[in-house]
């Protein structure tokens, strides 16, 4: 059997990545005058974002049943006040915390993350890894040649993992997502299990030493150094944090407002003793189906989150809730069968069930305490 095709150097997809290279724009001798605009532009704009998400409760409101004339109580017009309220109100947090994230990652190049893992203590190297993994740029479509650039430098396979885990699972936006909708202590929680499903699962991937069941090109496969990428100055990075906002918000926006729109039907006609019943904390195998339900589904974290939303509004546990909100984002088949290029079957399903286990620990641990 032929090897899959050897890439070069570990090139990131671009829906992962904001350009590096981006120019801020500003001629050298308007620099100052420059920046002093973009600031004051800056801050027009945050006012204005929240004057209008302060506002649009009563918006939601006065469109479903003053404009559209629903009656009031009605499951339609509750489902219809539910999308028209949350569509907005996810876009405008998706917007702000894509632009934040931006202007971070611009901050983390694939080398700089490299150099930073390589050579760590592995115990070390997983918290690092785990850490990293929330704020750097890489998603399931780059896994590939960031697995390859990693373990080629050194890194260790467990802190690879620890990687490859929390960068899709501890999602900033979901982070960001959870706590305006849910305040800080469920953002808090999700955060929390997340990086210790990261840590823990690639300790314990890492203590099983499974690198023969690492395709074996890999490991002759040879990746440049790389570089730093050249230095970049505020208003370049405000431009790259602008770019990521329209490259990642332009390619998301149909799921957000699929998921906005399947949760308003869940909170307009799904009675609430339902899904008490099938997701709430007296059902013992609640938690293991929300898992499996959730692996072979395939969606972004602003998708989901609305989803979520409506779950818990109906009554389901919270436990079984994030239990499911995890398995959409970090595990799904899509990325089993992107890994496939690089990892042994073996591997994969120990990957798997690694953090699908640790998912459930986690949603049973929840519904036992809250």
């Amino acid at each position: 059997m032929e090897p899959p095709d050897k890439p070069d150097s570990p090139k990131p997809s671009a829906c992962c990545c904001a350009n590096p290279g981006a120019q801020s724009g500003c001629e050298p001798g308007k620099r100052q005058s420059c920046i002093l605009r973009n600031f004051i532009l800056g801050l027009l704009g945050v006012a204005l974002w929240l004057v209008v998400y302060r506002h649009l409760a009563s918006l939601a409101e006065w469109l479903t049943y003053s404009v559209l004339a629903m009656e009031r109580g009605s499951h339609l017009a509750s489902s219809i006040e539910f999308f028209v309220y949350e569509s907005p109100k996810v876009l405008m947090l998706l917007a702000l915390v894509v632009f934040g994230v931006g202007i971070v990652r611009s901050f983390f190049t694939p080398e700089r993350t490299r150099r930073i893992l390589s050579g760590k203590r592995e115990s070390v190297g997983n918290i690092l890894a785990s850490l990293l993994g929330i704020v750097t740029p890489f998603c399931s479509c780059s896994a590939v040649p960031l697995f390859i650039g990693f373990v080629t430098t050194g890194v260790p396979l467990g802190v690879t993992f620890s990687f490859l885990i929390s960068a899709p699972m501890v999602n900033e936006v979901a982070l960001v997502l959870l706590f305006g909708m849910f305040g800080w202590k469920v953002a808090g929680l999700y955060l929390g299990t997340g990086l210790i499903i990261a840590i823990a699962a690639g300790w314990l991937i890492g203590r099983l030493h499974m690198e023969k069941h690492v395709e074996e090109w890999v490991f002759e496969t040879r990746t440049g150094t790389g570089t730093e990428g050249e230095s970049l100055d505020w208003s370049a990075r405000v431009r790259l944090g602008w770019d990521a906002v329209k490259d990642i918000v332009g390619k998301v926006w149909l799921y957000v407002l699929l998921g906005i729109a399947v949760g308003a039907g869940i909170h307009g006609f799904v009675p609430e003793n339902f899904m008490a019943s099938i997701m709430g904390k007296g059902a013992w195998w609640s938690v293991p189906l929300a898992v499996l339900l959730g692996v072979p589904m395939y969606s972004n974290a602003a998708g989901i989150i609305p989803i979520v939303q409506a779950l818990l509004g109906k009554g389901a546990a919270l436990g079984t809730v994030l239990a499911f909100m995890m398995s959409v984002i970090a595990l799904s088949l899509p990325e089993a069968i992107i890994l496939r290029k690089v990892l042994k079957p073996r591997l994969i399903a120990t990957f798997f069930g690694i953090v699908a286990l640790s998912i459930m620990l986690v949603g049973y641990l929840f519904n036992l305490l809250m």
